[in-house]
């Protein structure tokens, strides 16, 4: 690709963006003492940053260059796993977290702890710290990379993965949780804002004409619900994986929940939760339907990851691409900052501090910050091997597909019946883990040919009838546990609001837009 030549006013731009957030981490980090300023935001956190943070974690430059590289190649699909987790944050707002709130809890695996007991609290948290590294972390520096080689091709893989996990694991180091939701806030208006412009100047490309872009787009390439044989995204898998995926990811992983947790109050919670659900019903728009837009004035893109950094170089104005491009690669440091407080965050209270339960607060932080940079070194030294997967997108899914449906099983069975122990819980793991594995090796050698989607919707049955037989042979049922299950009084609202304040009215509302959207782009 020929070197993009960035105007002065696009440089200002970034720059006075990235300075800003820099102030704001440095302002923060003066003020991060203890491990819960570090790890929880001293559980001070209101329903506006929580929605905004939510939003701008997840949907990061790996979600904005692999949606729309998705999109370029196969269609519109790929949406449905931003819409779902609209409806995942409903269901995960009415029963969930006042269950984890009431629980006041650092760590969903110090959930299980409460819940379970025993060994399973350790086996999942070091299953969450390898997917916030491995997957995660890794996802958002190679994707970030390939928006600096992009703009500098003058740059390699390698040195620009560890160049961003430098820079970005001081950061995260020294500012903490805090830090990060106040940088996220910023981002996600940047991001409308900045993806927003894009698509209504791809349009202009098309005379705002649904029917002109039609003409150029395939027309399987537009369409939410594919065929049962679709190899990218069947309707089966749309209906049973997609929403077992949604559900680990905003219900049970440390690296989106870590927000929830740091919220002021279980009302504060839910309304962050439904602003993130609404927001995330905008990607098809942001950043979906420009990748297919893509087709038609970029028809030979050899790398469909490009799409969206070559949209951003290529056709928006001068001020513009500055806008955008500083929101893609800030998006870059607030999805990879996230997921090392996280893992972080895991290292230090369930296993540091499990060991040594009399470390001060000062010393759990200063052991937080010497284990981010530790866990930025070894994402850096895996990012490159990302490449090699065939799509970022994919190649994240693929991932929790393997090892996603046995924590899915256990957070539901566990938090909705009293049935399951320590033995249940763990044996369920570790079982719904190696069945994964062994369906993911089959796949690789041509030995089914079912979509990994699928796979984990069979994953999940699978484990929940394991999950069953263990609790029926192990007489594991435990209704000293109650305090941690859903019941009745969960759903109702804290005090008595408005009905324009109560979650369930904001929650009907956005399940009724998923319903138009599904029918719009059916």
């Amino acid at each position: 690709m020929n070197e993009v030549s960035l105007h002065n006013v696009d440089v200002a731009i970034m720059a006075t963006y990235f300075v800003i957030v820099f102030l704001i981490g440095f302002y923060v980090s003066r003020r991060t003492k203890s491990d819960e300023d570090l790890f929880l935001a001293g559980r001070s956190l209101g329903f506006f940053s929580i929605g905004l943070s939510l939003f701008a974690s997840n949907i990061s430059s790996s979600s904005m260059i692999g949606l729309a590289g998705a999109a370029y190649s196969h269609g519109i699909a790929v949406s449905n796993y931003e819409w779902m987790a609209a409806v995942v944050l409903v269901f995960v707002a009415c029963f969930y977290i006042p269950v984890y709130l009431n629980a006041r809890i650092t760590t969903i695996p110090e959930f299980l702890l409460k819940r379970f007991g025993g060994f399973s609290n350790r086996y999942f948290s070091a299953v969450t710290i390898f997917l916030s590294i491995i997957v995660d972390t890794a996802g958002g520096l190679y994707a970030g990379s390939l928006v600096l080689i992009t703009l500098i091709p003058q740059l390699d893989l390698y040195t620009t993965c560890v160049a961003l996990a430098l820079v970005t694991g001081i950061y995260t180091a020294a500012g903490g949780l805090r830090a990060v939701v106040y940088t996220d806030v910023i981002q996600a208006i940047v991001l409308l804002i900045g993806c927003g412009l894009t698509t209504f100047i791809l349009f202009s490309h098309y005379d705002f004409s649904w029917t002109a872009l039609r003409a150029s787009v395939p027309a399987d390439r537009l369409s939410l619900i594919r065929p049962l044989n679709d190899p990218q995204l069947p309707w089966l898998g749309t209906l049973t994986g997609v929403p077992i995926l949604g559900f680990w990811y905003w219900a049970t992983n440390q690296y989106i929940t870590q927000r929830i947790l740091a919220a002021k109050n279980i009302s504060h919670a839910r309304w962050g939760a439904m602003l993130g659900g609404v927001l995330k019903l905008t990607p098809l728009f942001l950043m979906v339907l420009p990748g297919s837009m893509a087709i038609g004035i970029f028809p030979d893109l050899p790398n469909p990851d490009m799409v969206f950094p070559t949209l951003v170089t290529k056709i928006l104005p001068v001020g513009v691409t500055g806008l955008v491009l500083a929101g893609l690669i800030a998006a870059i440091m607030s999805s990879i900052d996230s997921t090392l407080n996280s893992a972080s965050t895991l290292i230090i209270h369930d296993f540091v501090k499990a060991r040594n339960p009399m470390l001060s607060a000062r010393q759990m932080a200063f052991y937080g910050r010497i284990t981010t940079l530790i866990l930025m070194i070894i994402a850096a030294l895996w990012a490159p091997m990302i490449s090699r997967f065939g799509g970022l997108i994919f190649y994240l899914q693929q991932s929790f597909a393997i090892l996603v449906p046995p924590v899915t099983t256990i957070f539901l069975l566990g938090v909705f019946t009293t049935w399951g122990g320590k033995r249940t819980c763990l044996g369920t793991l570790i079982a719904g883990h190696a069945m994964g594995v062994l369906f993911f090796v089959l796949g690789e050698m041509g030995s089914i040919g079912i979509h990994f989607t699928i796979i984990a919707g069979i994953t999940t049955l699978l484990s929940a009838s394991v999950y069953f037989l263990l609790a029926l042979v192990f007489k594991e049922t435990n209704i000293g546990v109650r305090d941690f299950l859903v019941s009745a009084k969960t759903i109702l609202p804290i005090k008595r609001y408005p009905l324009y304040l109560d979650y369930r009215v904001h929650g009907l509302i956005i399940l009724s837009l998923v319903g138009l959207k599904l029918y719009a782009f059916w």
